[in-house]
């Protein structure tokens, strides 16, 4: 049974234990009926009520949608505070005026109850139209910044998901699932894997609780890019086994699939590679009605087998190869798309290097590494210190010198 990480110590707050008490034995609920309905050992719920164990606010939430409150069990718990909040404040308050711009649209005053019907239905599109925004401005912000947002914006999706019924109900715990999906994938960027995790885990959860069972199987996808940059190939390939089965949705089937030929490619099994990205191809290409106007996995490569191909020959030591490819498909991503153009446009600066261009590898990097500035990341910190350890092999030429200190400066993060 999961047990959400706890990420962000929290105090015990006074009565928590004694309203979630209240609540359960007022719904006629055992601890055990509980137990099974929010995922949380029977053991565990007894320390909370009676003040021994801190509740987390994933435990929270869950109570809340179960009981019905409208986000009060979650309201008695401390906010997070995952950044600094001094140094980011005005990003932050821009970003907070367009969340309270779509609460105020989406929810009613009257009693604290939810506009019924088609009100709260066209909240719903109003939030997709804003996590697409987010993942737009993500391209280009510190990944910390957006944190904040994203989990105060998940807290009031699911509160009004508690309120609500029916499909409006589901919807919106889908919803709240894609932010925390997406809120896992910063995290990621952030450095801070247990967190990334634990959204990950919650946004599965999420997205069962209101009737969608795929998502646990893009999240073994999203689990498999860790393992892939701790250089963990059999790891990377068993963790997307599962979501490679008959009956997953295309998509997710897809970028399985390319994980796994990562996977091997890292492992230098070039057949097994090849026809995973065969396979990767033939699913991607596939209409995939699954995924309700929220892409999931990369939404600005546009050919992604194309990409992950160069990415793997890179790995399988076809450098030449490697290099000829992700020239052509890293010329094809939207300028505004700085995250990626630099994580992909980094493979291409390893690839020159490896196969001896060694003059093209610094122009290449050079360019990227003053596009980093602007959209600092864990894994493009990653790939930076590969290319500088790639680069430190030619030290003495001119150009790799000139390089060096820039490079330095972007493995330091920001």
């Amino acid at each position: 049974m999961y047990n959400p990480l706890e990420v962000v110590p929290m105090k015990v707050p006074l009565g928590f234990g004694a309203e979630l008490r209240r609540l359960r034995e007022a719904a006629k609920m055992t601890l055990e009926q509980t137990s099974k309905e929010v995922h949380y050992s029977k053991g565990q719920l007894s320390k909370v009520e009676r003040g021994d164990k801190k509740p987390s606010q994933a435990l929270a939430r869950r109570c809340d949608i179960l009981f019905k409150t409208g986000g009060r069990l979650a309201g008695m718990l401390d906010a997070p505070q995952p950044i600094d909040a001094g140094r980011l404040q005005g990003r932050r308050e821009v970003l907070a005026t367009g969340i309270g711009s779509l609460a105020a649209a989406a929810v009613g005053s009257r009693s604290g109850e939810l506009w019924a019907g088609e009100a709260t239905l066209s909240a719903t599109s109003l939030f997709h139209d804003q996590l697409k925004q987010l993942r737009t401005l993500g391209q280009t912000s510190t990944p910390a910044a957006l944190l904040a947002p994203l989990s105060a914006q998940i807290a009031t999706i699911t509160r009004m998901a508690s309120l609500a019924s029916g499909t409006v109900r589901s919807e919106l715990l889908i919803i709240a699932a894609r932010f925390a999906e997406y809120a896992g994938w910063m995290a990621q960027e952030a450095g801070r894997v247990a967190e990334a995790l634990d959204w990950t885990a919650q946004s599965v959860e999420l997205a069962q609780v209101g009737g969608d069972t795929d998502l646990a199987d893009y999240a073994l996808v999203r689990r498999a890019l860790i393992t892939l940059y701790n250089n963990d190939a059999r790891q990377t390939v068993a963790l997307v086994q599962r979501a490679q089965r008959d009956g997953v949705p295309p998509r997710i089937r897809g970028l399985a699939t390319q994980r796994a030929a990562q996977g091997h490619a890292l492992a230098g099994d070039e057949k097994a590679c090849r026809g995973e990205l065969d396979r990767a191809d033939v699913f991607l290409a596939q209409e995939d009605a699954w995924n309700d106007g929220h892409v999931l996995g990369p939404t600005h490569v546009t050919d992604l087998v194309a990409m992950v191909t160069g990415w793997c020959l890179h790995d399988l030591g076809r450098h030449r190869q490697a290099a000829e490819i992700l020239d052509r498909e890293c010329l094809r991503i939207p300028l505004h798309a700085v995250r990626t153009r630099v994580r992909y446009g980094l493979r291409r600066a390893l690839a020159h290097s490896a196969s001896g261009e060694i003059e093209h590898a610094c122009e290449v990097a050079r360019e990227l590494l003053t596009l980093a500035e602007l959209a600092p990341s864990a894994t493009i910190r990653a790939d930076v210190r590969r290319l500088d350890a790639e680069l430190g092999r030619f030290r003495s030429h001119p150009v790799v010198r000139e390089l060096r200190p820039v490079l330095a400066h972007a493995m330091v993060g920001h």
